[in-house]
């Protein structure tokens, strides 16, 4: 099929273009979304490109409804998103725990902003860390992944797409609104280049009758499509391996709740993926995630040519976090160094894995600036 922007080369683009580009050529067809500031032009992208490949782009009464709009239009087979920041965020968490209990793919981007409420609508922060995994109520389990550049923006929506199909989960994409405004040069694929993952499917009637069960043995079931003549239940009370309300009967909580936490922590290998960068003798180590990321990489830099051992952890999964590798991290060095635009929210799960075997100083930092090089070096040499 011919696509409405070039492939094959390099383009220079907004991360939220990027986006919108990534999750066409990873199969999106189905776009619902409210516009909000820094995720506007992403909406403005999918309602632009969806009519010119057979998709859909609907702008709902609200994020309540764009969040419902993009489960249904999964349950009918099509790879949906939506995009958000901060306030909306907030308003898709009941619906996003819904997704997690039927186990429906979709991938919802939220470029933060600085918050709370209303807040900074034209300025990036990190603030939505906690929210994005414990957001929604009750136990619950979910893919969280965060960019650092427009080029990890595109690629990461791909790869949200694939997770979210692969194991029939939401995934959350949580870019800032610096990102989100920033230009830079992308390459963008050939689609035969792209690999592209789909749902598993019901092989018989068999399994369409138990589209909660494990017939693979990977807690994955395969995914009924509606108005493909199958009867399937779905509802977000506990239910069966056949989607029948199950509320009062624990060992039915048990066995729903557990396997939609073992499908995603068994397979924490394959989904968890982060990058590394002069950590091999360092004695000091700098982890973060996102936007920052890019200041620290020319910290551990300056770090080094001043004769300080330094060292860059940076996640690209948020969620499920790899607390071994933080763990064995803290046993290497002497001190980890957090920096994020928040009051402290990775800062906890980083200090949680090193569990006491280093000691863990947050490098915080609101007000809508990314932290400067300078700031992360000065604090590091003290």
């Amino acid at each position: 099929m011919r696509y409405p922007f070039p492939v094959g080369r390099s383009d220079f683009i907004q991360g939220d273009e990027a986006i919108a580009r990534a999750a066409i050529l990873a199969g999106c067809r189905f776009y619902a979304g409210y516009p909000i500031t820094p995720a506007s032009e992403i909406f403005e992208a999918m309602a632009l490109y969806m009519p010119l490949v057979d998709g859909v782009s609907i702008q709902m009464e609200d994020e309540i409804g764009s969040i419902a709009a993009v489960i249904g239009a999964s349950w009918a087979g099509a790879k949906a998103m939506t995009a958000t920041s901060g306030p909306g965020f907030s308003l898709m968490q009941e619906n996003l725990g819904y997704a997690v209990m039927t186990e429906t793919p979709v991938v919802v981007v939220n470029m933060m902003r600085g918050g709370p409420s209303t807040g900074q609508p034209t300025f990036p922060a990190q603030g939505d860390i906690m929210q994005a995994i414990w957001g929604t109520h009750g136990d619950h389990m979910l893919i969280v992944l965060s960019p650092s550049t427009v080029q990890e923006a595109f690629d990461l929506t791909i790869r949200a797409f694939n997770l979210a199909e692969r194991y029939r989960t939401p995934v959350v994409i949580l870019g800032d609104a610096e990102l989100a405004h920033m230009r830079e040069r992308v390459y963008i694929p050939n689609p035969d280049d792209i690999d592209v993952i789909n749902r598993k499917l019901p092989a018989n009637e068999e399994e369409a009758k138990l589209p909660f069960g494990d017939p693979h043995g990977d807690g994955v079931p395969p995914m009924p499509i509606f108005g493909r003549g199958y009867r399937t239940y779905v509802t977000g009370l506990t239910h069966d391996e056949y989607g029948h309300p199950r509320t009062v009967e624990p060992e039915v909580q048990q066995r729903l709740i557990g396997r939609i936490f073992r499908k995603i922590l068994d397979h924490k290998e394959e989904i968890i993926d982060y990058e590394t960068f002069e950590l091999d003798d360092a004695e000091v180590a700098i982890v973060t995630t996102g936007i920052v990321s890019r200041s620290a990489v020319r910290a551990v830099k300056i770090l080094r040519e001043r004769g300080v051992k330094a060292g860059l952890l940076k996640l690209n999964t948020v969620w499920p976090f790899d607390f071994e590798v933080i763990e064995e991290l803290a046993e290497r060095v002497r001190k980890i160094y957090v920096p994020e635009m928040n009051m402290g929210q990775l800062y906890h799960l980083v200090r949680e894995g090193a569990n006491g075997r280093a000691e863990v100083e947050l490098i915080s930092k609101i007000g809508g600036e990314v932290h400067t090089p300078m700031e992360i070096v000065e604090r590091v040499v003290g």
